[in-house]
């Protein structure tokens, strides 16, 4: 199945060539688009560099300003349906998704509609966390869980494989969440449609350089929205 994976970035000219070396080590047929949101610190320009050493696999959409993790999916969701993939991951930009899953994705969604990479299927699986992210990130799931009754053991989770038709079928029209709430949203759109959904098992690593963009106007959106999920679907 024709496949492409997007990485959304913002300030990652640090991780972001080490990463898509990753990638290519471990999935060497898995097409790259990098979605960049006019990162002043010249992410787009190391973005453009990696597509010209490989032009048949790395591509690269700029936007024009930040608005957020949700409206640069969208972009990259709707270019990668419109030029015919079948497939389309979703990875973060920072190197705590490790790319040595990605064979387990591919692998795995020939027989699914999504497959969600958990960080707590079997426990906890997160490195270099501190105890007020652990709990501030398991408080997040339990609530999500009891609010939508989602049964997935990780709502929040950025490191998600989607079949074609499962995006085109929830679509994006009206989605309306924008930080890592949207990663919930999709995954409720695609558990209220009835898809064939499976999990598997990932580690989680913090990232070595560059800045969390996790900040408290994400956590009070994510708590509003997730009722407004319920409300909304």
């Amino acid at each position: 199945m024709r496949a492409v994976v997007i990485i959304p970035t913002y300030n990652e000219r640090d991780n972001l060539e080490l990463l898509v070396q990753q990638i290519q080590k471990h999935a060497n047929d898995l097409h790259i688009l990098i979605v960049d949101d006019n990162s002043p610190d010249g992410t787009g320009d190391v973005a453009e560099a990696l597509r010209s050493k490989d032009t048949s696999r790395v591509f690269v959409l700029h936007r024009k300003q930040k608005e957020g993790l949700g409206p640069a999916y969208v972009d990259g969701f709707r270019q990668a349906l419109s030029v015919g993939y079948e497939v389309i991951l979703q990875m973060d930009a920072d190197l705590s998704h490790d790319p040595s899953y990605l064979p387990e994705f591919l692998d795995r969604i020939s027989s699914n509609d999504f497959v969600i990479g958990s960080r707590y299927l079997h426990g906890l699986s997160v490195v270099n966390w501190d105890f007020k992210r652990l709990m501030l990130s398991r408080l997040a799931t339990r609530y999500i869980q009891f609010v939508t009754r989602m049964p997935f053991s990780d709502c929040t989770g950025g490191f998600n494989c989607w079949r074609r038709e499962t995006l085109e079928e929830i679509g994006f029209d009206d989605v309306f969440s924008n930080g890592y709430l949207f990663l919930a949203e999709l995954k409720y759109k695609a558990y209220r449609k009835n898809f064939k959904v499976a999990e598997i098992q990932i580690v989680f690593t913090e990232r070595n350089l560059g800045k969390s963009k996790l900040n408290w106007r994400i956590i009070w959106e994510a708590i509003w929205g997730v009722l407004k999920l319920r409300l909304k679907y």
